[in-house]
């Protein structure tokens, strides 16, 4: 992934899904799994195990609410299918975070490399840490909102 690859145009990808059910993580993939649009290589059943086997390591919850939960490995075969699915929680769900807060949005990371993943992991983490982003996730944004927001314009 180059530079040319912005947050916003990844989450244009991934898409924004609002009340997602579950009370713990693997049911919130779950219910994620039927919404989101995946490769046909990557089954639901494949993205939920990833998504859990990755959580067994340590949480994903970053703190404020927010989690960026990420297969350990790369599940996209390819950079342009690389994406961020925004999801909004119907109701918050106990992540471990280490503020202690409940987790009631997601960034679900689906990249093809290691370098990618670290390049997006940053500057998300730079990204969610803008008082005008947190915002925004509190009260719901949907997609053009977080869109123009995110990359900071």
């Amino acid at each position: 992934m180059g530079i040319a690859v912005s947050l916003s145009e990844l989450i244009k990808k991934g898409g924004v899904f609002t009340d997602i059910e579950g009370a713990t993580p693997p049911e919130v993939y779950k219910n994620l799994s039927e919404v989101i649009s995946l490769p046909p290589y990557v089954s639901k059943n494949e993205f939920i195990d990833a998504l859990c086997q990755r959580e067994m390591v340590l949480s994903t919850a970053v703190g404020n609410g927010i989690a960026m939960p990420h297969p350990q490995t790369a599940m996209m075969r390819d950079s342009s299918e690389q994406k961020i699915a925004v999801c909004y929680l119907k109701r918050a769900i106990d992540m471990n975070a280490p503020d202690g807060i409940r987790v009631s949005v997601m960034f679900v990371l689906m990249t093809s490399n290691v370098q990618a993943h670290l390049q997006i992991i940053s500057s998300l983490a730079k990204a969610l840490h803008r008082d005008e982003v947190k915002k925004a996730l509190e009260r719901g944004a949907g997609l053009e909102e977080l869109v123009k927001l995110i990359d900071g314009k």
